[in-house]
């Protein structure tokens, strides 16, 4: 595949890793997962798959039960194209029928991106399912929602979200458009393999049903409060979902926040800084405040 060096470490962790399929709402998820320990489940984001977290799985499967999934529509993961599939109800499913396989919650749930947006909502609407909980570069559901309406900057970074929100849009997005942020040329050849096998039209239902669309509103009632441990990791050079985003965050949270801006990431903070995203999150699970 590559001779790059990396290529022997992604290579060992698919060799480690063994692949489980549950059912919920009648579609298959799939995951991967290795280690003994507290569980920890980590769920990507959009354009990518379980493989994402291949450093944080590596470096944590040593001391946890860690365990990564496949949103639905995405890679191994079934991939329905009807938009009603992707109910917010539909999603906190699918983890929590992954979560229930492991065997072993509540877990740490990690997620970036769309799959932060939906630990966000685990978390709110499943608390018996989290015992502490991750985000990377998505702000609270609420807040997204904030900044679109008060915030100009924010509107006009989104204009791929309308993009993708247009019907058709799976025409106007050019294959190569959804591995080009990939830099690690062992990762790509694998993340590009995830994306032939994943549905594109199924992939963009979670800009379709879940993301604000035109005219902007705020919601119209108070969230749940989060009333666990939480960490939030955030590449303040995100060109699609700006930091402005953060400011209240301490208002959704009831438990112990840690915000931590890096002022030299952007949105993929896995891929761009994997050693010190893998640093930090050893050392917050290892605080008492976030000890269960």
């Amino acid at each position: 595949m590559t001779n790059h060096p990396s290529d022997t470490k992604i290579a060992a962790l698919e060799a480690a890793v063994s692949h489980h399929t549950v059912d919920t709402s009648g579609e298959q998820i799939h995951y991967a997962a290795l280690g003994e320990g507290a569980p920890v489940l980590f769920i990507h984001g959009f354009p990518d798959h379980w493989l994402t977290w291949w450093h944080q799985m590596q470096a944590l499967g040593t001391t946890h039960r860690v365990a990564a999934m496949d949103l639905r529509g995405f890679n191994l993961s079934a991939q329905p194209v009807e938009p009603s599939a992707y109910a917010i109800d539909k999603l906190i499913g699918d983890v929590a029928a992954v979560i229930d396989d492991i065997g072993a919650g509540p877990v740490t749930l990690i997620g970036h991106d769309w799959g932060g947006f939906v630990a966000w909502h685990v978390a709110m609407q499943r608390p018996d399912l989290v015992a502490r909980l991750g985000i990377v570069n998505i702000p609270h559901p609420w807040a997204v929602a904030h900044e679109l309406v008060v915030n100009p900057a924010q509107v006009e970074a989104s204009a791929y979200a309308r993009l993708f929100q247009t019907p058709g849009a799976r025409k106007m997005i050019p294959r190569e458009q959804i591995s080009a942020w990939v830099s690690d040329p062992a990762f790509k050849p694998r993340h590009q393999a995830a994306m032939d096998r994943s549905n594109l039209d199924a992939m963009l239902n979670y800009y379709r049903v879940l993301f604000p669309s035109e005219p902007y509103a705020e919601y119209p009632e108070a969230p749940p409060m989060i009333t666990m441990p939480t960490l939030v990791i955030y590449g303040t050079n995100d060109p699609y979902l700006l930091a402005d985003g953060l400011n209240g965050l301490w208002n959704y949270v009831s438990c112990d926040l840690t915000i931590n801006a890096w002022a030299d990431t952007g949105h993929f903070a896995q891929h761009e800084q994997p050693e010190r995203l893998t640093q930090r999150l050893v050392e917050w699970l290892a605080r008492p405040e976030t000890q269960a």
